[in-house]
């Protein structure tokens, strides 16, 4: 028996896609299945506007540069994400403040923000873990209070929802992956979901390397010109004609997993019971989420290692992440001042996620996890 970790989906429309824009010419992107991606993703999120960009990494990038995000400044995140959401900000040269997180959803927790925030701070960058939301009332509230943006690292966050408004569409700019570790894929691939209509002309600059090219195209120019900073944030055609064939099915894509996340989570129940391990906790106010992720918390890291290394032997493949990034290398540079995160340091250690794939039979997970315990726990 071999169980892998992540099985990536296709619909079996993608090649029929490619096939299109193989026959069509148009590999560039901005093409007609980008400009239909980005159109579905303003459907599903809510957002004004949805551009797509090759990563979720790209997504973080560019909204740091609208955000004008620049050296001296500070933008509040939590440790426990990955380095992506921090890299984004120091690339523009500013400080990233690590915060820690809740015990129960792993994500910011909101009630350190506002002792985070210095005259230096210009952003708080909530990260929304495995798809479940953060306390963005709050959020949203300190950021109103302070004159603070709230740009939203949602790339686990397609179809995921906090009271009823999907994630990355709450705060004023969003960032979404389409990598193929996410549930919805192009293999590599992202978009910038922007809330606030004030970032709208100069998004199409940045994105077109800070060009004036957007507005030559649409006839409101007779030439363009190199008018600000950007970069190549367009995503090809190829890819965006993946990602279509994925968005059309995405509801059901999602269903299918929220349907193994609720079998791991209704097996899982009597070993919770017992005091064996923590299953993930989903506040009302986050309902439904996409089912991203089904972690386990074990309740040492020892115990983690150990039922990590076993289910090796069984075939079955379950990973940890991440390693809090306050205790990184480049976090311990970027970020020197940054305060111990005990909550961080202690559920990162314990925590495991176990495979969720459409297509995944859950009971062999459930029945190595029931076996493994039982010999760990004698």
């Amino acid at each position: 028996m071999k169980i892998p970790f992540n099985k990536p989906y296709v619909t079996g429309r993608e090649m029929e896609y490619i096939r299109t824009v193989v026959e069509y010419g148009r590999f560039a992107g901005n093409g007609d299945f980008s400009q239909k991606c980005a159109r579905r993703l303003e459907e599903i999120t809510g957002s004004r506007k949805a551009i797509l960009v090759p990563s979720g990494t790209a997504a973080l990038e560019m909204m740091m540069v609208l955000a004008g995000i620049g050296p001296g400044d500070e933008v509040i995140m939590p440790s426990f994400t990955f380095s992506s959401t921090a890299n984004a900000v120091v690339l523009r040269g500013a400080t990233p403040v690590f915060i820690d997180i809740r015990p129960d959803t792993l994500n910011m927790d909101e009630t350190l923000v506002e002792a985070a925030i210095t005259p230096r701070t210009r952003a708080i960058l909530p990260v929304h873990y495995a798809g479940v939301g953060c306390e963005m009332d709050t959020i949203m509230s300190i950021a109103e209070k302070h004159g603070l943006l709230v740009l939203e690292d949602s790339a686990q966050c397609i179809l995921s929802y906090y009271k009823n408004r999907h994630l990355g569409s709450l705060g004023q700019m969003g960032a979404v992956s389409f990598h193929v570790t996410k549930n919805i894929h192009c293999g590599e691939g992202g978009a910038l979901l922007i809330n606030d209509p004030a970032f709208n002309e100069r998004a199409e600059i940045v994105m077109e390397k800070g060009t004036d090219r957007s507005k030559f195209f649409h006839g409101e120019i007779d030439k363009y010109t190199w008018v600000d900073v950007g970069s190549s944030y367009l995503v090809n055609e190829i890819s965006a004609a993946f990602l279509w064939a994925q968005l059309e099915e995405a509801e059901i894509i999602i269903e299918r997993r929220r349907e193994l996340w609720n079998r791991y989570h209704e097996a899982l129940v009597p070993l919770e019971t017992a005091g064996l391990l923590r299953c993930p906790i989903v506040p009302d106010e986050c309902a439904p989420h996409n089912a991203h992720i089904y972690y386990i918390l074990l309740n040492t890291p020892q115990s983690r290692d150990e039922l990590m290394a076993d289910f090796k032997t069984r075939g079955i493949l379950a990973v940890f992440h991440y390693i809090p990034l306050d205790t990184a290398l480049a976090g311990r540079a970027c970020s020197p001042t940054s305060s111990p995160l005990p909550v961080t340091a202690d559920l990162s250690a314990r925590l495991l996620r176990l495979p969720l794939f459409v297509g995944l039979e859950t009971e062999p997970v459930i029945e190595a996890l029931q076996l493994s315990l039982e010999q760990m726990n004698g």
